[in-house]
């Protein structure tokens, strides 16, 4: 039986990650300190005997009882634009001083693979689209999204000195917009913001003047890609974008969602943030090559399943 570790499995792709493995007959081990993630969302696994859920910070915690993991995966930053502002510093310790915790862990237990949950806000403001995985990047590393940016900037370069010197096998997942079941009500992403807003007939805000795009995966295709990187093989240090490559503006969007909840929400514009990037396309030639993957759910269905799920709540 499979041993997993995932850091950040009670947040949303963690959790449905966790329950994917879980469904494959392994042993999932959580660690999330429930800043952003939540108990509600793994509840219905806390029953299964092959789970074991940790609530603690992956900068603090003693990892000496944990056995030897097949594969780790590390989800654990918060990844909301809103919380860029509240806890600056907090997800700046996860990406520095919590992944190299994680990483001496994976290298003194003989783990025998990890992939890390990078972003495409790697890429900042793209002046390139849509984005491959060598293009540097426009970022700017002084200003209200840099924590985020830049943590995991210095997270990427991290690993890439932990391979160098340890050879240890890490592959990085570029992670581009994710929407489904589990996201957080009020985290402040595009897709949370406009279904919510629709279903109780507020105004949809658009920042800016829409034109802007976002490329949106449904959270089932990413975490197959990440079932995928963690398990193929001949993989090591290799960094993958995980996205789904239709390009939308967001005032698109915002259409969009409003016609498929028979919304009568106005559109409302708002000034844009400092830094708010312009297009967002990823470019998946390697995770096709490499992994054979690419997402099977279109933005229509994935946000009809997104949107039953908020009505739910």
């Amino acid at each position: 039986m499979n041993k997993i570790l995932i850091a950040g499995g009670a947040g949303f792709i963690g959790s449905h990650l966790s329950r994917y493995f879980l469904g494959l007959m392994s042993e999932v081990w959580v660690i999330d300190n429930l800043v952003t993630g939540s108990r509600t969302n793994v509840a219905d696994l806390d029953n299964n005997p092959n789970f074991h859920f940790v609530e603690a910070d992956i900068a603090d915690y003693d990892y000496s009882a944990l056995p030897q993991f097949d594969i780790v995966y590390d989800l654990a930053s918060p990844a909301s634009p809103i919380l860029f502002e509240k806890i600056p510093l907090e997800i700046l310790k996860t990406n520095s001083f919590g992944l190299m915790k994680l990483l001496d862990f994976v290298k003194k237990s003989h783990s025998k693979t990890m992939v890390f949950a990078s972003t495409s806000e790697v890429y900042g403001d793209p002046q390139v689209s849509p984005q491959p995985e060598n293009y540097f990047g426009n970022v700017n590393s002084y200003g209200p999204r840099a924590c985020y940016d830049e943590g995991k900037r210095f997270a990427e370069a991290t690993i890439y000195s932990y391979i160098s010197k340890y050879d240890l096998d890490i592959r990085i997942a570029r992670i581009f917009n994710t929407y489904g079941p589990n996201m957080n009500k009020a985290d402040g992403r595009v897709i949370s913001n406009f279904i919510n807003q629709a279903l109780e007939n507020k105004p949809l805000t658009v920042y800016g003047d829409g034109t802007q795009t976002r490329s949106c995966c449904y959270v089932s295709d990413m975490v197959h890609g990440f079932y995928l990187l963690g398990t193929k093989e001949n993989l090591k240090g290799n960094v993958i974008n995980l996205g789904n490559p239709d390009e939308r503006t967001i005032v698109d969007i915002a259409k969009l969602i409003k016609k498929l909840v028979k919304s009568d929400s106005k559109i409302s514009f708002l000034p844009i943030g400092e830094d708010d990037p312009k297009r967002r396309c990823p470019d998946i030639t390697k995770a096709r090559q490499l992994l054979d993957w690419s997402p099977k759910i279109n933005l229509e269905s994935g946000l009809e399943k997104t949107i039953s799920y908020f009505k739910s709540l």
